[in-house]
């Protein structure tokens, strides 16, 4: 007689990336509700998002007012703003753009030209898994207007735009704030994704992530949401547990790509994403971020970009650290089931 598999390894489609779903030691998804301390935001009075400019930030590259998608009329009557970050991991200071490859011995390095922006919401503590649909709609729009300046700037080869809510997701601050980053070199992750889906169109005329959309929305098993332009689905081959992608239906590689009527529904998805999370976990610390094609004309027509978010649910340890390979002890159709049942007001 056959004994029970205690696992599955599942390989990734666009990277050949093998992940296991640890079945023999599975969890239920009641068991990943979060059992935490209550966290203690910094004072207001302390608090370098709570008056960015009282605070020595810069003046705002963009505001947005409450209830509306333009400027306030009122300094203070802001719900968002976007300012330069204080402390850049890259900025605009350098020799020239794009910046030359140089040389030290064997080695390779360039200046770290680009730009680092912050994107500020006015709750001290109300972060975006619990916000309004209105107020979800105006980040996202804030996210695609800067995205469509800062691609114009000759040091921009890619924009990374990613939100990190809680300590253990890594932000240094408490009060909820995204950031927008635009770098001269395409990143490792989404070199390999880039990769990765030309050879599966090279190889078979299609691309990767419409089929894998189609296949989601005909199985329906580990969609988790989905509206008019966009669907909400956790991966076959998902990563950690309850992580979810967030992909427009219809192909584009481009986020820049996309219409005003889809900003709206990409902000309806994401905000369902995250107040399912949100509600069904017991409020955990969770990344996103975009991944989109780089900023040039027509190389990637082949990709599709998407969002992907992370709940934090586990750390990782010596096995995942010294292989790569990451370890999920819920499977994402379990994980996508529960999900579905959770009500977002």
């Amino acid at each position: 007689m056959a004994t029970k598999s205690v696992s599955e390894l599942r390989k990734d489609l666009v990277s050949g990336d093998w992940i296991v779903i640890a079945t023999g030691r599975a969890k239920r998804p009641e068991q990943f509700l979060q059992q935490k301390k209550k966290v203690i935001a910094a004072p207001k009075s302390k608090c370098a998002f709570e008056n960015p400019q009282a605070a020595g930030n810069a003046d705002p590259l963009l505001v947005y007012g409450k209830g509306t998608v333009r400027h306030p009329t009122k300094k203070n009557d802001w719900f968002l703003q976007v300012i330069p970050n204080k402390y850049p991991a890259f900025s605009q200071t350098g020799s020239k753009c794009p910046p030359p490859q140089r040389s030290q011995g064997p080695y390779k390095w360039m200046e770290g030209i680009g730009s680092h922006e912050v994107l500020i919401t006015r709750d001290h503590v109300r972060h975006m898994g619990k916000m309004t649909a209105q107020e979800v709609f105006m980040v996202v729009h804030a996210y695609y207007e800067r995205y469509m300046i800062l691609k114009n700037d000759a040091c921009s080869k890619y924009i990374s735009i990613f939100h990190n809510h809680g300590k253990s997701a890594g932000a240094s601050i408490a009060h909820p704030h995204s950031q927008i980053v635009a770098i001269p070199v395409v990143p490792p992750d989404v070199g390999n994704s880039l990769r990765g889906s030309k050879e599966y169109f090279h190889n078979n005329g299609k691309c990767v992530h419409c089929l894998m959309i189609e296949h989601e929305q005909k199985q329906k098993i580990r969609v988790v949401y989905e509206n008019k332009k966009f669907v909400v689905f956790c991966p076959y081959v998902s990563r950690t547990a309850f992580e979810m992608r967030i992909f427009p239906k219809h192909h584009q590689a481009y986020f820049e790509e996309i219409s005003q009527e889809g900003i709206e529904l990409l902000a309806d998805a994401l905000r369902n994403a995250l107040a399912k999370t949100t509600v069904g976990l017991g409020d955990p610390d969770y990344n996103f971020f975009l991944h989109t094609a780089p900023i040039e004309d027509g190389h990637f027509d082949h990709y599709h970009w998407h969002f992907e978010v992370l709940p934090k649910t586990v750390t990782w340890a010596g096995f995942e650290l010294g292989t790569g390979i990451e370890i999920s002890s819920i499977t994402p159709e379990v994980a996508a089931k529960f999900l579905r049942k959770i009500k977002v007001k």
